[in-house]
């Protein structure tokens, strides 16, 4: 009787073992989904915030790309997995403009924001000469229209400068896409077009090399990278946009399954590694921020984009 009872007490104590092995988080692998294929802005982005969360959080964390319709694939992918905390979505700007325009079947009550990562402010770019001052690229195009190299249609970068121009009572640009930020900055210094909507990372080289100058900022307060660029908003032209990288789980994922997420990805974020990438980008500190900020952001955001897609036409 008392090995029965022994028996039973050991077996107890291995299934109660087991239960509590099962609640741990995390016990296994961390996919984090994105939209962009390797090497984007986005998937470094992630990449980078990994380096250190992978650490803060003891288990593997692994990137999974989901390429497509402005994130919508991505988006719909993430719907289908578990809300447990073992999938992570990168979640921007291009996002909130997929959202906005219904183009994804999620919404915003299916997320639940974590933090962001960066907050890298849309920037209006010239070849270095074209204009005397931003006030001198303001008037010239109030009196002819000019053209605009975008990395998008129907996205961030020409609503940017759609708005730009609208807001500021300029007439109408015209609007050239190109593939990327960086065939964008070669062909803004080439003369393919007047004016490019970039971040300051995209024209990095070319910044350095004296051949392209930022002339506005659209933010509401001037980039410590850029001190002497004036913001849009400097000039009476109410307008702020910028290219965000942050994180979402499920709205479903469990209270203390999300708060853990959140500080092992602020305390990763936070750390000097993190930091010395965004100083490498021309970005600081102030780039991340926890799930409160950045979920106000996001609301703003697809209201925004909402409103300037309509305005402009893109949706009805």
């Amino acid at each position: 009787m008392k090995n029965f009872l022994a028996t039973v007490s050991v077996a107890a104590m291995a299934l109660t073992g087991s239960i509590a092995g099962a609640d741990e988080y995390p016990s296994k692998t961390i996919e984090v989904i994105t939209h962009a294929g390797n090497g984007g802005g986005t998937d470094v982005t992630t990449r980078m915030m990994m380096l250190r969360a992978r650490r803060e959080l003891k288990t593997d964390m692994v990137v999974v790309n989901k390429k497509g319709g402005g994130g919508a694939v991505a988006m719909d992918h993430y719907l289908t997995v578990p809300a447990d905390g073992y999938s992570i979505l990168t979640f921007t700007i291009g996002h909130a403009a997929t959202v906005a325009k219904g183009k994804t079947e999620m919404t915003l009550d299916d997320i639940r924001p974590i933090a962001r990562g960066t907050d890298d402010p849309q920037i209006l770019m010239v070849r270095c000469g074209a204009y005397a001052d931003a006030d001198a690229f303001v008037a010239a195009q109030k009196e002819a229209p000019i053209s605009y190299g975008t990395t998008h249609l129907g996205n961030i970068d020409d609503v940017s400068a759609f708005m730009f121009t609208k807001k500021g009572g300029m007439q109408t640009p015209k609007i050239v896409p190109f593939d990327g930020g960086g065939e964008l900055a070669t062909q803004l210094v080439a003369g393919a077009v007047d004016a490019a909507v970039l971040n300051l990372a995209e024209a990095g080289s070319q910044i350095d090399a004296g051949d392209v100058c930022p002339i506005v900022v659209l933010a509401n307060e001037r980039m410590a990278g850029l001190p002497d660029v004036k913001t849009a908003k400097e000039m009476g032209i109410d307008v702020s946009f910028s290219t965000v990288r942050g994180f979402v789980v499920h709205k479903d994922t469990p209270d203390e399954v999300a708060e853990q997420i959140e500080a092992a990805l602020m305390n990763s974020m936070n750390h000097g590694v993190y930091q010395g990438f965004l100083e490498s980008v021309g970005l600081d500190s102030t780039s991340v921020v926890g799930s409160e900020e950045w979920g106000n952001q996001i609301t703003t955001m697809v209201t925004d984009m909402e409103a300037a897609l309509k305005e402009l036409g893109f949706i009805e």
